[in-house]
C-alpha cells in the first residue's frame, strides 16, 4: 500500500512548494528585525528540515518541485512507502492459525489430566465449601441476635414504605413544585393522577391488612411450632429489612491465608513488591496493560497456576531473584511460592505456582515401592515429587548421576534413595562407597557387591582396586556387545534382554560415592580416580554402568570438567554461590533462571532435577529413613536370593576385590632405576613396564601429566623431585628435566624401614 507523503511536521502537501529561487537572498538584520529582515516561508523551512524534498501527488518523480532547488538535496525517483503502513495488510491465515495454535488453551483443564490432580482439587474444592459452611453454622445465633435487633427497625421501614407507598408521597415533591411554579394545568394533572393512584391503593393496602389479621388469628389456633416459625420468620424479614446499608448481616469469611485464592490484582501487587524500576513503571503507566496473564488463574494441584507475561524488558530470572520479596508481596510462607520459567517460551514468560502449604511441609504421598513392588531401572521409577504433590519419575539407566549441595540438605538421603531404587532390581550389581563415613549407605549393605565405609589409607585402596576392576568390566563389556549379533543388539548398548541374560554378564552395575571430592583430591591416587571416573561418565552408560557422585563442595576439584560436563542427571539442593550451581546443573544455568540459590535452608530434600525432559524442574526426594531403608533393603535382598544374583560383599566374599599383588612403591623405583638422577617420564615408563596393572594407567596420562603424577606419589613418602641432567632413551640431546635423585629413594627405604620394619605401601 503506498502513501502520500507527509513532511516532518505531518502537513499534507496540497499545494506545490513554493518556489525556493524566489526567496530573497539577504542578510538578516543583527537584531533579528527591522526593515531588512528575511522575510521566511514556514513551509518552506519545514521543508528544509526534512532530508528529502516532498512529494508532490501530482509530481511522482518529484522532478518539479527539484528543479527549482538543486542544493536542497537528491533527487529520488519511485513512491514513498511508510514503514508502518496504515491497515491491516494481508497476512497469512496459517500463520495466525499457528500463533492462535501455541497460545490457545488446553480443552481438558489439567486438574482433569490425572487422576491425582483432580482427586486433590475436588479434595481442596469440598474443604473449602466445607470451612465456609461450618464457619458461617456456628454463627447462626449471632445472626438470629441481629435479625432481632434490627426487627423494629425493619418494621418501622415497612410500615412508613406501605404508608408512603398507599398514599403516594413519593409524588409531593413534584406537585409542590408545580405549585411553587404557578402551572395550574401541570398540577391539575399531577393531582388526577394522584387521586386514581391512592383509589387503587387504598383498596389493595386494606386487602392486604385484612389478610394480615386474618393469618395472624389462624397462627393464634395453630401448635406452638408453627407459632414459633411463623415469629421467626416475621423477625427475619423485618430484621433483614432493618439492616444498615454498610453492615451487613452475614460476615465475611475469614479464609486462612494458606486457603486464600489468588487473584491477578494479588499478583501484579506482589510483582510490584519486587522493587523491579520495569515493572513498578508498568504498573504505574497501566498495570493490566504492563502486566499481561495469558490464561486465567486455575487451580493446579494443591495450589494455583498463574502464567504472566512480564513487561517488556524484565525476565523471570529477576523475578526468581527476589522470591523472598515475592512471597512477602503474595502473603505466602516460602516454600509456597515457586516463579519458573516456562521453557518453550519467551524469557519475559512466567509460570508462578502458589501451594497451599510450604513444600517442605505439606505431605507426600506414599512411595509405590515403601512396602511392596520391584524396580526396573531401564524405566522410570519414581523417586521424587514436584510441588503439587505429583510423583517424578527417573530412568537410572544409561544416565550418569551429579548430586550436590551444602551440607545438611538431604544429598545423602538422595543418594540412598537411588540405591534402594537400584537394589530393587535383582539384576544390578551394587558398587557402594561412603566416604564420609559415618554409615548412611550400611542398610544398603545387605544387597551390595562391594561397599566400603571411611577415607583412611585402607579404604581408599579398596575403593581403587574397586574403580580399577570396574575400569576392566567396562573394557570386557565393550568387547562383548562390539561381538554381539545385530538383531541381538541392534543399538550396540545394553537392552532389557540383554541384561537378564546371566551368561553374558551384561547386568546394570550402580556406582555410589558419597563425598567424591574425597577421591579426585587424594594426593596420590586422585588423578587415577579422575580418569576412571571420567571414563565411566562417558562410556559407562551405553555399557549399563551408572556413576552417581555426590559431594558437598561443588567446586572445580570435587567435580573435574570430564565428570561434570558429561553427567546427564543432575540435581542440585540448596548451594551458595552461581559457581556452585553451574558446576552440578550445568553452565549458564543460573543465567537460564535454573538456580539452587533460592532454596533456604529449611527446603530439605528439594532439589532442581535436570536431565530427565527437557526442563530443569523443582522436586522434593522421598523421605525414607534409615529403619525403612533397611526394611526395603531386607525385601530386595531376599528378591535377589530367589534370582541368585546375590554377590561379592553382600555374601560375606573377600572384601578386597582381587586385581593384583600388593607392591612397594619405593622398592619398584629402587628396582627400576640404576642411574643416580633420571627423568620422572623414564621413571614411570620403566614402572608401567614392571607392574602394568598397577603403573599402566600412568602411562595414559598426558604427557604433562604423567611426571606430576610420580611427584604426586612421592609426597607421602618426603622425596622431591627436581631438575635433573639426563638423555632420552632412544637418544637424542640431553636436557634438564623433572627427575629424582636415586640417592633420595634409598633414603627414603632405609628411614621408613626403620621406623615401621618391611612392609608394602599403596
Amino acid at each position: 500500500m503506498t502513501d502520500i507523503p507527509t513532511d516532518t511536521n505531518g502537513h499534507h502537501p496540497t499545494a506545490p512548494p513554493p518556489d525556493l529561487t524566489a526567496l530573497p537572498q539577504q542578510r538578516t538584520a543583527p537584531d533579528g528585525d527591522g526593515p531588512r529582515a528575511e522575510v521566511v516561508s514556514l513551509d518552506t523551512a519545514r521543508d528544509r528540515r526534512h532530508p528529502y524534498p516532498p512529494t508532490d501527488p501530482t509530481d511522482p518523480a518529484g522532478l518539479d518541485s527539484a528543479a527549482g532547488a538543486p542544493g536542497d538535496g537528491p533527487v529520488l525517483e519511485g513512491e514513498v512507502v511508510r514503514v508502518d503502513r496504515p491497515g491491516e495488510v494481508d497476512r497469512d491465515w496459517l500463520a495466525d492459525l499457528e500463533v492462535k495454535a501455541k497460545e490457545r488453551r488446553p480443552i481438558v483443564p489439567l486438574w482433569l489430566r490425572s487422576r491425582t490432580e483432580a482427586l486433590s482439587t475436588l479434595k481442596w474444592v469440598g474443604a473449602h465449601y466445607a470451612y465456609v459452611a461450618g464457619y458461617q453454622l456456628t454463627r447462626t445465633p449471632k445472626y438470629a441476635a441481629k435479625l432481632a435487633a434490627r426487627s423494629p427497625r425493619g418494621a418501622a421501614r415497612f410500615i412508613g414504605g406501605a404508608v408512603r407507598w398507599t398514599f403516594d408521597l413519593e409524588g409531593e415533591p413534584v406537585r409542590r413544585s408545580a405549585v411553587e411554579k404557578a402551572d395550574p394545568e401541570a398540577y391539575l394533572k399531577l393531582s388526577r393522577q394522584r387521586d386514581s393512584r391512592v383509589r387503587l391503593r387504598v383498596w389493595v393496602a386494606g386487602i392486604a391488612l385484612v389478610t394480615l389479621l386474618l393469618a395472624a388469628i389462624l397462627i393464634t389456633t395453630a401448635p406452638t411450632i408453627a407459632q414459633w416459625s411463623a415469629l421467626a420468620l416475621a423477625l427475619g424479614l423485618l430484621g433483614a429489612l432493618g439492616a444498615p446499608a454498610d453492615r451487613p448481616l452475614i460476615d465475611r469469611t475469614v479464609i486462612p491465608t494458606a486457603r486464600e485464592k489468588l487473584t491477578s490484582d494479588v499478583v501484579i501487587r506482589a510483582l510490584g513488591a519486587l522493587g523491579n524500576a520495569a515493572i513498578n513503571q508498568a504498573i504505574a503507566k497501566n498495570p493490566r496493560e504492563g502486566i499481561k496473564f495469558v490464561a486465567p488463574i486455575t487451580r493446579d494441584g494443591p495450589g494455583w497456576r498463574a502464567d504472566v507475561d512480564l513487561p517488556y524488558g524484565v525476565t523471570v530470572a529477576e523475578v526468581m531473584d527476589r522470591r523472598d520479596k515475592l512471597a512477602s508481596g503474595l502473603r505466602r510462607q516460602l516454600g509456597c511460592v515457586w516463579p519458573e520459567a516456562v521453557p518453550d517460551q519467551h524469557t519475559g514468560r512466567l509460570m508462578l505456582w502458589v501451594g497451599d502449604q510450604d513444600m517442605n511441609k505439606a505431605k507426600q504421598p506414599a512411595w509405590p515401592l515403601m512396602r511392596t513392588g520391584a524396580a526396573d531401572l531401564f524405566k522410570p521409577t519414581p523417586f521424587a515429587t514436584d510441588q503439587r504433590g505429583r510423583f517424578v519419575g527417573l530412568t537410572l539407566m544409561f544416565v550418569s548421576v551429579i548430586i550436590g549441595s551444602i551440607p545438611r540438605m538431604g544429598k545423602t538421603f538422595l543418594l540412598r534413595l537411588l540405591g534402594i531404587i537400584a537394589a530393587l532390581d535383582p539384576r544390578t550389581a551394587l558398587y557402594l562407597f561412603d566416604l564420609k563415613g559415618t554409615g548412611d549407605l550400611s542398610p544398603l549393605a545387605p544387597c551390595a557387591h562391594r561397599y566400603r565405609a571411611g577415607e583412611e589409607a585402607e579404604d581408599i585402596e579398596y575403593g581403587l582396586l574397586a574403580m580399577r576392576e570396574l575400569k576392566d568390566e567396562l573394557r570386557r563389556r565393550a568387547k562383548v556387545i562390539r561381538d554381539l549379533p545385530p538383531d541381538l543388539c541392534p543399538e550396540n548398548k545394553v537392552t532389557p534382554q540383554l541384561a537378564s541374560t546371566k551368561h553374558l554378564g551384561l547386568h546394570p552395575i550402580v556406582i555410589e560415592v558419597d563425598e567424591c571430592q574425597v577421591w579426585f583430591e587424594h594426593p596420590t591416587h586422585g588423578e587415577e580416580f579422575e580418569a576412571i571416573c571420567t571414563d565411566l561418565v562417558k562410556r559407562g552408560p551405553a555399557l549399563g554402568m551408572v556413576l552417581i557422585l555426590a559431594t558437598q563442595r561443588p567446586d572445580a576439584k570435587s567435580l573435574p570438567t570430564g565428570i561434570s560436563a558429561n553427567a546427564v542427571v543432575r540435581m542440585c539442593l540448596k548451594v551458595m554461590g552461581q559457581t556452585e550451581n553451574d558446576m552440578v546443573l550445568g553452565t549458564s544455568s543460573y543465567k537460564n533462571g535454573i538456580r539452587a540459590t533460592m532454596f533456604s535452608f529449611s527446603d530439605k530434600g528439594i532439589c532442581y532435577f535436570a536431565g530427565e525432559g527437557d526442563a530443569a524442574r523443582i522436586v522434593r526426594g522421598v523421605y525414607i529413613d534409615a529403619p525403612a531403608a533397611k526394611a526395603i533393603a531386607a525385601r530386595a535382598r531376599t528378591a535377589r536370593e530367589q534370582a541368585g544374583t546375590l554377590s561379592g560383599y553382600a555374601l560375606n566374599e573377600e572384601t578386597a576385590p582381587e586385581t593384583g599383588p600388593s607392591f612397594d612403591l619405593l622398592a619398584d623405583i629402587a628396582a627400576v632405576v640404576h642411574e643416580p638422577k633420571v627423568w620422572n617420564e623414564t621413571v614411570v615408563a620403566r614402572l608401567a613396564e614392571l607392574r602394568p596393572a598397577i603403573y599402566g594407567p600412568w602411562m595414559e596420562l598426558e604427557d604433562d601429566a604423567r611426571p606430576a603424577q610420580l611427584t604426586t606419589a612421592l609426597k607421602p613418602y618426603g622425596v622431591k623431585t627436581g631438575q635433573v641432567w639426563g638423555t632420552p632413551t632412544e637418544g637424542g640431546k640431553g636436557g634438564n628435566r623433572r627427575g629424582i635423585t636415586r640417592d633420595d629413594i634409598l633414603k627414603a627405604i632405609t628411614e621408613r624401614d626403620g621406623k615401621k620394619g618391611f612392609g608394602t605401601a599403596s
